[in-house]
């Protein structure tokens, strides 16, 4: 049966982007949006350069939807009955359904550390997580002139956030339990090279160190950290950035199957064929992802599921691309940080290091297939190595071409020599040959692009691809009809 009411909890990217293509394709549709944040949605990637003073609150919101969209925004999912099929929100309504969608993300975690955590589960004065619009907006009220900066953790978002408030102009200073910077996607020359670079910012990084409690002052506000080894660390401001946790409270109270996060099938559906799951809250073939490529993905497949799109395809994730947004530092990072460590004659590693320039690059290979890669101070090859490690073609059999710009332009021909299928924009899936169609048909800028493609609006780390292709007076638009849309293959 033709479902007539789709719910979906959650506004963030992921709930955003299902109500959008579940409009696209039956208009008729009579969908529901719950969001529990009190605006309508914004791109969650992109708060790092609000913080940063990079972007404002206007320029980071997601399009409006559909105005037969229905959106709440400030209500809170309460419960959820499978077998009535119903929403109850706060204050009582109840929402029926035909079709669930749960897009209901993640949530910060903060370690319970004393004097940090209070008994009732409250952060004390200064101590913020990084995750939301208020969230950020609390931060830059805390980070006023002469303000030292503490940001716990040195993953992606930790670096970020703190290259962010440098550029505030405050006093930052990483605090990080690994042995190195962004341990799930660096290895450990890259994280030391990453660790010199912040320092050349401005921003002091501690990594190795257990933080066990906080320090408090006058008026119970927070004053700095106590250190495992007994040293403290003063601060005014502690920005907590130590990952997320799915948020499944909603599905577990309705006795859907969990583990780290929803379990879901190829379709995103879940043990209930009516309840779908996508994003931070999802969890296929074991893995959480957390990437916006791949919850944009999921909602294009939760979409042509629950409206019986013939043309939809069932979720293949794609490898992991990971690209920081932080101003004065380029790292891209492909795959496994750590593949290639144990000997394997099978494998193949191609390095450069420049100690005075702050480069890192590493490129991994087997088969001559790359399989992982960190590119670091100079990413000018990334699309190229990125579009291998993507597709898994052959590389070229000069390995030099992967790490210089110079070769590569010669080779390769930058953005503007790419074949048409190559993808430019991975968070969105768009196509070269899409971007140069949509070119060919009037859109001369950006913001055209964006508009019609969705090309920039992820990360922003394809941004200056886009506009070389703009530019590019020798590549054609492909001639074969190719829509102007996102990818709909899957690698």
């Amino acid at each position: 049966m033709t479902p007539k009411r789709v719910v979906i909890v959650g506004n963030g990217m992921a709930g955003h982007r299902v109500a959008q293509e579940t409009h696209r394709r039956d208009p008729l549709l009579r969908t529901t949006v719950v969001g529990g944040e009190p605006r309508h949605a914004y791109n969650r990637v992109l708060l790092t350069n609000l913080l940063a003073g990079r972007a404002t609150e206007e320029s980071i919101g997601l399009p409006a939807l559909s105005s037969d969209v229905r959106v709440l925004t400030g209500r809170t999912a309460l419960a959820l009955d499978t077998a009535r099929r119903t929403v109850t929100l706060d204050g009582g309504d109840v929402l029926p359904y035909d079709r669930l969608v749960l897009a209901t993300g993640s949530t910060p975690f903060v370690p319970p550390l004393k004097r940090i955590v209070r008994d009732d589960g409250g952060l004390v004065p200064g101590v913020v997580p990084f995750r939301t619009l208020e969230d950020c907006r609390h931060i830059m009220r805390l980070a006023g002139p002469g303000t030292r900066a503490l940001v716990l953790g040195g993953g992606l978002l930790g670096v970020e956030a703190a290259r962010g408030l440098a550029q505030r102009g405050l006093d930052v200073q990483v605090l990080h339990a690994a042995s190195h910077l962004m341990e799930r996607q660096l290895d450990v020359p890259a994280g030391r090279m990453l660790a010199g670079s912040l320092g050349g910012l401005g921003i002091r990084v501690l990594t190795g160190i257990d933080v066990v409690g906080g320090r408090r002052g006058d008026g119970d506000t927070f004053t700095g950290v106590e250190l495992a080894d007994g040293r403290s660390v003063p601060g005014d401001l502690l920005v907590v950035a130590c990952g997320t946790r799915p948020d499944i409270a909603l599905a577990q109270s309705a006795g859907l199957a969990t583990g780290r996060g929803v379990l879901v099938d190829e379709w995103m559906r879940t043990g209930d064929s009516r309840v779908y799951a996508v994003g931070d809250c999802a969890e296929y073939a074991n893995t959480v992802s957390g990437l916006v490529a791949s919850a944009w993905e999921q909602a294009r497949t939760a979409a042509a599921a629950l409206t019986g799109d013939p043309d939809g395809l069932p979720y293949r994730p794609a490898p992991p691309v990971a690209r920081l947004k932080a101003a004065g530092i380029e790292l891209a990072a492909l795959g496994d940080p750590d593949a290639g460590e144990d000997p394997d004659p099978e494998r193949e590693v191609v390095t450069y290091t420049d100690t005075r320039r702050g480069v890192y690059q590493r490129i991994v290979l087997r088969d001559d297939r790359v399989t992982g890669a960190v590119l670091l101070g100079d990413t000018s090859t990334a699309g190229v190595v990125t579009r291998l490690f993507d597709r898994q073609e052959a590389a070229p059999r000069d390995r030099r071409l992967l790490l210089f710009p110079e070769l590569a332009d010669t080779a390769c021909g930058g953005p503007a020599a790419l074949p048409d299928d190559a993808v430019v924009c991975q968070c969105n899936g768009v196509t070269r040959g899409a971007l140069l169609r949509c070119r060919a048909e009037g859109a001369r800028d950006l913001a055209a692009v964006a508009h019609r493609t969705k090309a920039t609006t992820g990360c922003g780390g394809c941004t200056s691809d886009v506009e070389e292709l703009l530019r590019s007076q020798g590549a054609q638009a492909p001639t074969a009809h190719q829509p102007v849309t996102e990818r709909q293959d899957h690698a």
